[in-house]
């Protein structure tokens, strides 16, 4: 999508932080954090949020997961507690409408969260 923020991050257009990436996932450090650690994991394909995911992108956010825990591991938050949080439109504080998982950790969480 050519106005995406993220589609741009994908195609190397606009610069981030990454931390991963492989033919089907890109993560890159939040440019707002949120907690010591705060990673954005995001598909490369375009898929503007939750409500758009289809059935055929079931292994893709299985792999987002797998990510999400390979990055906690190195990231040094998966002994302590980790949060993966996606927002769904905008009033849950979806600004980017790209599919993207909030990795967050390194400090305690509250509950409920918002």
């Amino acid at each position: 999508m050519a106005d995406c923020l993220f589609c741009g991050i994908v195609d190397g257009k606009i610069k981030a932080n990454l931390v991963y990436q492989d033919e089907r996932l890109v993560a890159f450090k939040d440019i707002n954090p949120q907690a010591p650690v705060h990673i954005l994991i995001i598909p490369r394909k375009h898929v503007a949020g939750v409500l758009d995911v289809e059935t055929s992108d079931g292994a893709l956010i299985g792999e987002i997961f797998q990510v999400a825990a390979r990055l906690a591991c190195e990231q040094g938050i998966a002994e302590s507690g980790f949060r993966i949080v996606v927002n769904s439109g905008a009033n849950a504080g979806q600004s980017v409408f790209h599919l993207h998982y909030h990795l967050l950790g390194g400090r305690r969480m509250a509950w409920p969260p918002g």
